[in-house]
């Protein structure tokens, strides 16, 4: 059997609206016995239960969101809760999965806050393949998801294990120089007893500025501090100029190696390593930008000691201003870091390295599942195909 012979159903053929919720998203306790769906990504908990079975629900003001549950559970007053006729639960789920961007970009409208056409959404089209069809199709779908969700657990164990090596290897240094040593009190907390601490402005050079605007006509690329992933911690986009139509804010020339720190609110967490492919860029004056000196310290022992949560939480608390609170070079270059040998930079850095390397492997695998999610979802739809 073709595609093209499967039958099609309105949405509103085969899904009928559950109770309409009574609970507010305020007034979950968030400790209570049952998932509660909101009209956001975040499941809370509530006390009361107002479904049981397999259930879909729909966020119905600000953007498209679907999610399925099956069992006991509760939801609030602005989701839209579906139950399923004729047909498997999941199998519509998937469905409308598959058509989410469509959902968001043409059925939530309105001024202020965007809402869902209930009408419109219910007169939406899917094909409905015999029972046998819709649980082989939910059945590869749940399989490539379930690998998604484990490549993210793996990334988020292993984030965790990088969180307590830092918090080691900065306060007992590397395996190899461990024996014997003693730790002493510092101004950064307990620290080996043969480091050093010193001030990061007496390890790193100065770095070159330049206004764009006097090369007219030359291109430049240009990083913002908006081009940084705050989770990944490294450059994702960049833009090109000609010179006199650069940012005002793009003067500081970055070259290989240096760490760029952003200064301003809400970008505070957003840090990077400059490799070889963005020598020569610009950056933004919103960015302080740490250039190692190479006898004193090595790039990467100063881009890990930077981008710890205890080191940034520090300089966050030098924020002034409103708006948009900020903080300067100054409060950045003045704060202390340890200092062991070179070797041992060397030896912290690598670690540290190795650990970066298995969360991006990791990451990897889970963008080929994720895409591979999205191909069979979309081939779901694609009726030229031949079923198997």
């Amino acid at each position: 059997m073709s595609k093209n012979n499967w039958p099609t159903k309105k949405l509103g053929e085969i899904c009928e609206e559950n109770i309409k919720s009574p609970f507010k998203v305020e007034n979950t306790s968030n400790s209570g016995e049952f998932p509660f769906f909101t009209s956001g990504e975040n499941v809370f908990t509530h006390n009361n239960y107002l479904v049981n079975g397999e259930n879909i629900f729909l966020a119905t003001g600000g953007y498209a969101n679907v999610k399925y549950y099956n069992g006991k559970a509760s939801y609030s007053a602005d989701t839209w809760s579906l139950k399923v006729k004729n047909a498997l639960t999941k199998f519509v789920f998937y469905q409308i999965l598959s058509k989410l961007k469509y959902i968001d970009e043409v059925l939530f409208r309105g001024s202020g806050l965007r809402h869902l056409q209930k009408k419109e959404f219910l007169n939406i089209e899917i094909p409905l393949p015999p029972l046998s069809i819709q649980q082989k199709i939910v059945q590869i779908l749940d399989t490539i998801q379930s690998a998604v969700d484990i490549q993210e657990k793996i990334i988020e164990k292993t984030k965790e294990l990088k969180k307590s090596m830092m918090a080691e290897l900065f306060k007992y240094g590397g395996s190899s120089f461990r024996k014997g040593r003693k730790l002493k009190k510092t101004e950064i907390g307990e620290i080996t007893e043969d480091w050093e601490v010193g001030k990061i402005k007496d390890v790193v050079l100065g770095i070159e500025q330049n206004d764009p605007s006097k090369t007219p006509l030359q291109e430049i690329k240009y990083i913002d501090v908006s081009s940084i992933s705050n989770e990944f911690l490294k450059i994702v986009e960049y833009k090109s100029y000609l010179g006199k139509d650069a940012p005002s804010r793009a003067r500081k020339v970055l070259k290989e190696n240096d760490i760029v720190f952003a200064t301003v609110r809400p970008y505070l967490k957003r840090i990077a390593f400059i490799p070889k492919e963005y020598d020569g860029f610009y950056g933004s004056t919103a960015f302080c930008v740490l250039r190692s000196n190479p006898e004193k310290i090595l790039p990467y022992f100063l881009f890990y000691y930077v981008s710890t949560d205890i080191f940034v939480s520090k300089v966050s608390g030098y924020q002034t201003g409103s708006g948009y609170p900020a903080i300067t070079d100054d409060n950045i270059k003045n704060e202390l870091i340890p200092l062991p040998s070179l070797p041992e930079q060397q030896e912290i850095a690598h670690i540290l390295q190795t650990i970066d390397q298995k969360i991006e492997i990791e990451k990897k695998k889970k963008e080929l599942y994720e895409e591979l999610f999205k191909t069979m979802l979309n081939k779901i739809n694609d009726r030229r195909n031949q079923s198997k």
